[in-house]
């Protein structure tokens, strides 16, 4: 396919971009704001080589000065606000994000990256910047951040007018009942089950499993691991595609974490690990080790884990619940009854702790990593990776020790009498924590003050609109017997 091998071939330097674009009139370029949403257009061939050869393009910093819904923040907000007229950023195109859209005619598409149009650095809350300087970092220290993710998502047979007209009421599920990992139900929507996996192959996306999940109308689909910031744009491009194919064939696909109070939530798992520069995996215990498990591990559940891999583990529980989720905390509140983690927790191979370890003896040492099933399918996965990775890294460098025993040493009371740390289970509650003064988000070695400041404003904006807005539960309880 035109679209798979285009993927394969990013173009080195300008003479070479030339050639690939030989014989297309326009070009589709998009980058990524704090919500996880692609914000692009299309451009001329022309305006875009002259970008290409330059440092950029402008783009409107109103990309980070509004909401989902394209409402704007309050100014004392933002890093680029209605106090400057929302002026433009500098949108620095990634040539090596090069790929072609094969549902839509094979067009051309870029990533983009925001830099600050007067001193040419990244913005401070840019997604692809946010993990670009984590990964340098872990680079710098002699690793490749290597990743994998995983969603689930509802699918319905409705369009965005239908949507409209039932105000999101009474939808028909993609099909009926709880069928996980069913070999009927995706014959009931073949084309469309199909599609998503044909067309990410040919968009360049990757993918190891691709299954139905327990729910009505739920998928689950896993990508295949990579370096993670290749993994985080597969990611969010991941879910344009199944948005656009659902568009197509009368589906609407939803990666709300939690759209259904009595039914399992969406996840967006995520698996990560180290690599050397000779391509082994740093999480990896040795030969020898495999036999008899590592001396001087700290549980049972970490023996077969290496030190290294055993400080970043310490790491990512030291600082978990000072980093930003999105909105999944209607999932998580759910905890055990959804094998939703609500808690600091860590075991091997859990599916009951936020983060389980994946280790010999059940696979092979070179495939060893964490799987973190704290965030929710709405994740923004270049925030969400860049936070697992600078926990992990900072732990690295601090030798932290982990700072409780695994699961299965735990007891029902732990959460109750705090021996167990829950993690936030609201965003109001998430934010306020993430902007504490001492909060582990604003170490410059993680997120720093100016995106802790700026994504939590995006945040409370959002914890505004949500305790303003009167549900359906209130209008149904209190209506007649208030």
């Amino acid at each position: 396919m035109p679209g798979s091998i285009a993927t394969k071939h990013a173009p080195q330097n300008l003479e070479e971009l030339r050639k690939l674009l030989a014989v297309d009139s326009k070009v589709k370029v998009a980058g990524i704001d704090v919500d996880g949403v692609l914000r692009g257009k299309f451009m001329s061939k022309e305006k875009f080589l002259s970008a290409a050869s330059s440092d950029g393009f402008g783009f409107c910093s109103v990309t980070f000065g509004w909401d989902m819904h394209d409402q704007v923040y309050s100014p004392e907000l933002l890093i680029s606000n209605r106090a400057n007229g929302y002026r433009d950023l500098l949108a620095s195109i990634d040539l090596n994000t090069y790929r072609r859209i094969p549902w839509e005619d094979n067009v051309p598409f870029f990533l983009v990256s925001f830099l600050d149009p007067d001193t040419k650095e990244p913005i401070p809350v840019c997604p692809r910047s946010t993990i670009k300087k984590v990964t340098d970092k872990a680079a710098s220290m002699g690793w490749m951040c290597m990743a994998g993710a995983e969603y689930e998502y509802y699918n319905f047979k409705e369009t965005p007018d239908s949507l409209a007209e039932k105000r999101f009421h009474g939808l028909q599920p993609l099909t009926p009942g709880m069928h996980g990992y069913s070999l009927l139900r995706p014959q009931l929507n073949m084309q469309y089950f199909d599609d998503i996996f044909e067309e990410s192959l040919a968009f360049g996306i990757d993918i190891e499993g691709h299954h139905t999940e327990t729910g009505p109308g739920v998928l689950e689909t896993a990508l295949a691991y990579g370096p993670a910031l290749r993994m985080a744009d597969n990611a969010i491009l991941f879910k344009y595609l199944v948005k656009s194919i659902g568009m197509k064939r009368g589906v609407m696909p939803s990666f709300m974490a939690k759209p259904w109070g009595n039914l399992p939530g969406c996840s967006g798992h995520i698996h990560v690990s180290l690599r050397t520069e000779d391509g082994s995996n740093a999480f990896a215990v040795s030969d020898e080790e495999l036999k008899t498990g590592r001396a001087g591990a700290a549980y049972e559940d970490t023996k077969f884990i290496s030190q290294t891999a055993e400080w970043f583990l310490a790491g990512i529980l030291d600082g978990i619940s000072d980093v930003p989720n999105i909105n999944s905390y209607k999932r998580l509140s759910g905890g055990e009854a959804f094998w939703a983690p609500n808690a600091v927790t860590y075991g091997y191979d859990s599916r009951g702790a936020s983060i389980r370890i994946i280790s010999p003896p059940g696979v092979p040492p070179a495939a060893t990593r964490f799987e973190v099933r704290v965030p929710g399918a709405d994740m923004n996965p270049y925030f969400a990776l860049s936070a697992i990775f600078s926990l992990g890294l900072r732990g690295i460098e601090k030798k932290l020790s982990l700072p409780c025993p695994p699961i299965g040493h735990m007891k029902p009371e732990d959460k109750a009498t705090g021996k167990v740390k829950m993690l936030p289970l609201s965003l109001e509650s998430s934010t306020e924590r993430m902007m504490r003064t001492e909060s582990i988000a604003r170490e410059e070695a993680v997120f720093g003050n100016d995106f802790v400041e700026h994504f939590g404003g995006t945040r409370k904006h959002e914890v505004k609109l949500w305790k303003e807005a009167v549900t359906d539960w209130e209008v149904e309880r209190y209506f007649e017997l208030a």
